[in-house]
C-alpha cells in the first residue's frame, strides 16, 4: 500500500516494506527521490540507537522512526517522541506507542512543542536530556525536526528553568528602549530602521517572510531573539507577522511583551480580520486621526495619531533625472483599474450588486464615513447584512476594497482631467491609457520609489497630488516628500493637514475639481512664489516631520504605556 502526504513545502509519498509480519523498512518518495527509514537493517539500526544513549538520563527521541528504537528505550524509562508526521508512524507501526503511559508524543507549533519538553523534564525530575535522532526526519523536514533538535541540544545539560518565566523580563529600564522590529519588504520597513539607526536605538529584525502567513522558522527565530536580546516591545507595520488565530499574540502575552502596530492603510479593513489582537498589550498607531474613535469603539484603548512623514536622507534636493522627466506638471499615482478588477473578480457579487457597485462608490466618496463598513450601517443597513451573510472574510474585506477603490479611480479620474489643458506628464501604470485615452497628455511607467523619485518631484514645475479615498482626512506620503527633495507641491485639501503645516504658506491645496485649473495657472506663473512655499515646507518637514520625529514619538508612547 502507498500513501499519499501533503506537506506545507511539498508532497511525498510512503510505502512500507513488509520482512514476514512486520514492517522492515519505509520508502518515502519526495520529488522523484527515494529515501529510506533505514534501509534492510533498520530495526538493528534503531536497536543500536537505544543501546548507546546514555543511562541517567531522559532520552529525546527525533521522530519515531520503526518503533524498534523507541521500544528499547521504555525498558529505561520515560521517552519524549518529537514526530510531526503521523501517516509515517501509522505506516511504520510506530504510532502503537502513541498512548503508552510512559511516551510524551509530541507534534505541532515548535514553541509549544519546546515548552512540553520542558515541562516533560520538570516532571521527570529535571535531569539531562539526551537527544536521539533518526537521520531520516532530519533530512524530511529541516524546518520542524532540525531547528527543535537544535534548540534542544543547546539546553540538554543546562540547569532547568521556567522559560516563560524567563522570558517575561522587566521592560523599559533603560534610557533607551530596545526594539523588535517585525521585517517584511513594504513601505515604510526601510525608513523605520534607518531612523532607529540615526536615533542610536538598538533593535534586531525578525525577517517574516513574504506568504499570507509567517515564513517557516519565524517562531523559532522569534523566541531565540528574545531570549538573546531581551527587547522592550515588539513593532509591526499593518500588522505584519500577527496572524488571525492569535498564535503570535499569545506568545507576545507569556513573555509580557507589547506590541506596536502601526498602521499606513486602513486599520479597519485590516483588524476586523483577527479574533484575538490582545488589546491590553497592542498599542495600534494609525496616520488617520480619524481612526482614533473607530478603534476605541472596538476594544483599543491604547490607540495613537502617528501621521507619515519622510526621510530627509533620501529626499532631499540636488538629485537629477532625465530630460523626458522634466514637466510643467505631472501626476505620479495609480489609476485603480487593475484594483477594481481584482476586488471585482475576488468580491464574488451577484449581477444585481454589480451594478449598484458605481453609485455606492459615489455615495461613498462624499460622505464623510471613513469606512465602508459605518458608511453601509448609516445610508444602506439591508446592504450592510448582505455584506455580513457573506461566507468568509475575505469576501468582505474585498467588498469593501472594491467600493473604496471604484470611489478612488473614479474621484483620481475626474481631478486628473482637470490637468489635461496643462499638457501634464502622468506616471503610473497603463491603466491611464485605458481611461484618458489619446490626447495632449505624456506617459511614463511606474518609477522607483527610492531611486527615482528624489529626483523626478523636482523636475516638474507643480507636482500634482489627489489622496486615495481610504484617507479622507490624513494627507499622503507625497505632501511630505515632494517638498522635502525641493518639489512644489498642489494637493487636495484635508482636514488633517492644518495640523501639520500652516495652509497658504507651506502647503497649497485645492477643495473642489474647479479650483484645480486656476489653481495651476496661478502658480505655474509664479516661480519665486513656488520656492518660497517650498522652502518653507521643507523647513517645517526637517523640524517635525522626519522619520525620527515620528519614530521618537512612537518610543515614548510605548514607554509611557507599557513603562
Amino acid at each position: 500500500m502507498t500513501y499519499i502526504i501533503n506537506m506545507s513545502k511539498r508532497s511525498y509519498t510512503v510505502e512500507p516494506v513488509m520482512d514476514q509480519d512486520r514492517v522492515a523498512d519505509v520508502r518515502i518518495h519526495i520529488e522523484g527521490k527515494k529515501w529510506h527509514l533505514w534501509g534492510r537493517k533498520g530495526a538493528e539500526r534503531e536497536r543500536g540507537l537505544a543501546q548507546s544513549t546514555t543511562t541517567g538520563r531522559l532520552p529525546v527521541l527525533i521522530g519515531a522512526g520503526l518503533g524498534v528504537c523507541l521500544d528499547e528505550l521504555l525498558k529505561s524509562g520515560p521517552v519524549a517522541v518529537l514526530d510531526n508526521d503521523p501517516l509515517i508512524a501509522e505506516v511504520s507501526g510506530a504510532d502503537r506507542f502513541r498512548n503508552h503511559p510512559q511516551v510524551t508524543w509530541l507534534s505541532g507549533e515548535p514553541a509549544r512543542v519546546l515548552e512540553q519538553v520542558r515541562d516533560w523534564r520538570a516532571a521527570n525530575g529535571n535531569v539531562p536530556l539526551e537527544l536521539v535522532k533518526i537521520p531520516l526526519y532530519l533530512r524530511l523536514d529541516r524546518e520542524w525536526y532540525t531547528s527543535l533538535a537544535n534548540t534542544i541540544a543547546d539546553e540538554k545539560d543546562s540547569a532547568p528553568v521556567n522559560f516563560w518565566d524567563e522570558m517575561a523580563y522587566p521592560k523599559f529600564r533603560n534610557a533607551k528602549p530596545r526594539v523588535l522590529f517585525f521585517h517584511r519588504p513594504y513601505f515604510l520597513t526601510a525608513e523605520i530602521t534607518s531612523a532607529l539607526e540615526r536615533l542610536g536605538i538598538e533593535f534586531r529584525s525578525v525577517d517574516i517572510g513574504m506568504g499570507d502567513t509567517v515564513r517557516e522558522g519565524f517562531v523559532e527565530d522569534l523566541l531565540r531573539t528574545v531570549a538573546e536580546f531581551k527587547p522592550d516591545f515588539a513593532l509591526t507595520v499593518n500588522h505584519f507577522g500577527v496572524d488571525r488565530e492569535g498564535k503570535l499574540t499569545d506568545l507576545l502575552l507569556k513573555m509580557k511583551l507589547p506590541l506596536a502596530s502601526w498602521f499606513v492603510d486602513n486599520p479597519h479593513l485590516i483588524l476586523y480580520r483577527y479574533t484575538d489582537v490582545l488589546p491590553d498589550l497592542t498599542a495600534i498607531f494609525t496616520y488617520d486621526a480619524g481612526n482614533l474613535e473607530i478603534m476605541r469603539g472596538k476594544g483599543f484603548d491604547n490607540i495613537f495619531y502617528l501621521p507619515l512623514a519622510t526621510d530627509v536622507n533620501r529626499f532631499k534636493p540636488g538629485f537629477t533625472g532625465p530630460a523626458e522627466w522634466q514637466a510643467d506638471v505631472s501626476f505620479l499615482g495609480d489609476s485603480m483599474v487593475h484594483a477594481v478588477d481584482k476586488y471585482l473578480k475576488l468580491s464574488e457579487l451577484d449581477e444585481d450588486l454589480q451594478k449598484r457597485v458605481p453609485n455606492l462608490a459615489e455615495e461613498f466618496g462624499n460622505r464623510a464615513e471613513l469606512s465602508v463598513e459605518e458608511f453601509l450601517r448609516n445610508l444602506h443597513p439591508e446592504l450592510l447584512k448582505r455584506m455580513e451573510d457573506f461566507s468568509t472574510d475575505e469576501h468582505k474585506l474585498s467588498f469593501e476594497a472594491l467600493i473604496t477603490w471604484v470611489s478612488t479611480r473614479s474621484y483620481r479620474l475626474s481631478c486628473v482631467r482637470e490637468l489635461l489643458p496643462f499638457r501634464p506628464l502622468i506616471v503610473g501604470d497603463e491603466g491611464w491609457h485605458e481611461l484618458l485615452g489619446k490626447g495632449d497628455w505624456r506617459y511614463l511607467p511606474s518609477l522607483d520609489y527610492y531611486k527615482d523619485l528624489p529626483a523626478f518631484y523636482p523636475m516638474s514645475r507643480v507636482a500634482f497630488n489627489c489622496t486615495s479615498r481610504q484617507m479622507k482626512g490624513a494627507v499622503n506620503q507625497r505632501v511630505f516628500d515632494v517638498p522635502a527633495c525641493g518639489g512644489f507641491v498642489l494637493t487636495d485639501y484635508r482636514e488633517q493637514m492644518e495640523a501639520l503645516f500652516e495652509p497658504d504658506s507651506e502647503i497649497v491645496f485645492y477643495k473642489s475639481r474647479s479650483e484645480i485649473g486656476p489653481k495651476l495657472k496661478r502658480w505655474l506663473t509664479d516661480d519665486a512664489g513656488r520656492e518660497k512655499i517650498t522652502a518653507a515646507a521643507r523647513k517645517r518637514i526637517m523640524a517635525e516631520h522626519t522619520y525620527e520625529h515620528r519614530l521618537t514619538v512612537l518610543l515614548e508612547k510605548m514607554r509611557q504605556t507599557f513603562g
